[in-house]
């Protein structure tokens, strides 16, 4: 309720009766009210429980999606022999490839030369006193103007630069007598030239010369360079040389479908957080939506969903995938009996959500009736909670207005009888106080009356 808060500000001796008498009205004539309020109440814990279960499932829908996406399996790579570690990606292409890495290769480096000022703290000295610096990285020159006159300045300005070389600080000395000397690394393989100027002096002197990593692919006798370990052998797939090697690796590009097992496992997840959202709503002492049709029909949805058949091959049930319906409404995924499946069968089965019959396509239509924020029934079931609110609400504005005016009736009504009561209690004490100064306090007349 909303009513004005009730202060009665009477004079006569009844008035804090009147105002009770005007609390206890008030109060009867809100009860209708108070039983709206309470549906009003009932129906916003059955919205927020409805939002709850539409976020399950769409989680699980999600996992569904997800499944679509793993079943046509993804590439991988595996490696026999040593020096490299490859990766497939999308668009690798299933084959064996052979690989001999020559050399790693090296980067090269440079330090600053000896004699330049010596940096016993890199976060106060530096190597030079110059606010600007020209760095220089394959004939190409850079500007740095570092924040700071520090050692460490210098050192992030090169590296916030990013111009293809990285800067730390190395200490030459010893610990009681450090020489803090900045050191450049060039970010590729190969004979990169490095150089830092003052405007008046270069800085570094080159420590070693970086060469590139050299290699041969598939028994060809030709050497190939890169200016980085990281080579594309094929669209898709990427080879890390890490070693040299005296005999080639062999890499075997296939498909795999330890992703699709493991969207499966993802899916029985979900599926069992939606089975709980739904259960938590079952039950004498289920929430708020105990009872109601809604989580019938999601019960009824699952077990469906659960117990999808299609295809024809040895694979016509999630149950021959391993994901079996449990007494408990929950589902378990035996991931061996995935492994043993047929390949073939297993993509049959799952299909896509546009094959007629499929899982995917059957299981996709079943939970988008659910989901659909338009027309799904979570959609439709909150849309009504949310029409009933409305309704009551309105009801409630009503009876308020209602109310309200009982209230300032009543407080008119009597105010104006606890002005005349006041009126004749004041003329009580008049009447009272005339007859005490006429008859004395014992009613006896005095001697001069």
């Amino acid at each position: 309720m909303s009513s004005t808060p009730i202060t009665f500000n009477g004079s006569s001796t009844y008035a804090s009766s009147f105002q009770q008498v005007i609390q206890r009205a008030v109060g009867i004539a809100s009860l209708p009210m108070q039983i709206l309020q309470g549906d009003v109440t009932d129906l916003t814990g059955k919205q927020q429980a409805t939002t709850t279960l539409g976020n399950s499932f769409q989680v699980l829908q999600s996992a569904l999606t997800a499944i679509g996406t793993a079943s046509s399996g993804s590439p991988a790579a595996q490696v026999t022999g040593t020096g490299v570690t490859a990766t497939a990606s999308a668009g690798a292409l299933a084959g064996t490839y052979s690989i001999q890495v020559d050399d790693v290769g090296s980067s090269t480096v440079s330090l600053s030369k000896d004699g330049l000022t010596a940096v016993a703290d890199p976060s106060t000295g530096n190597i030079s006193s110059a606010s600007s610096f020209t760095l220089t990285v394959n004939g190409v020159d850079h500007t740095l103007t570092p924040t700071g006159t520090s050692l460490s300045s210098l050192v992030t300005a090169i590296n916030a630069a990013d111009d293809g070389v990285q800067a730390t600080m190395i200490n030459v000395g010893t610990n009681t007598s450090p020489d803090y000397r900045l050191s450049l690394t060039s970010d590729n393989l190969g004979a990169d030239t490095i150089q830092l100027n003052d405007g008046t002096n270069d800085l570094l002197d080159t420590l070693s010369t970086g060469s590139d990593a050299l290699y041969k692919v598939n028994g060809s006798l030709t050497q190939l360079h890169s200016n980085s370990r990281d080579i594309t052998l094929s669209p898709g797939l990427t080879v890390h040389l890490a070693a040299q090697t005296t005999s080639p690796a062999t890499i075997t590009v296939s498909t795999s479908f330890s992703g699709l097992q493991n969207a499966l496992s993802n899916f029985v997840s979900t599926f069992n957080s939606a089975v709980g959202s739904v259960q938590k709503n079952e039950g004498q002492n289920g929430g708020a939506l105990s009872g109601d049709s809604l989580i019938y029909t999601l019960v009824n949805a699952l077990n469906g969903l659960a117990q999808t058949n299609s295809g024809g091959g040895s694979v016509s049930s999630l149950a021959d995938l391993g994901v079996t319906l449990q007494q408990n409404g929950q589902l378990q995924f035996d991931s061996s009996v995935f492994s043993a499946a047929n390949t073939t069968d297993i993509q049959q089965f799952l299909g896509s959500t546009t094959t007629d019959n499929s899982f995917l396509k059957l299981a996709n239509d079943a939970l988008s009736t659910v989901t659909d924020v338009t027309d799904g029934l979570i959609a439709n079931a909150y849309n009504a909670f949310q029409t009933q609110i409305t309704s009551k609400n309105g009801l409630i504005a009503n009876d308020q207005l209602r109310v309200d005016q009982l209230q300032q009736n009543l407080q008119a009504q009597l105010s104006k009888a606890d002005a005349a009561i006041a009126t004749l209690e004041s003329q009580k004490t008049y009447f009272q106080e005339l007859f005490t100064a006429t008859y004395g306090a014992n009613g006896i007349q005095g001697q001069n009356g």
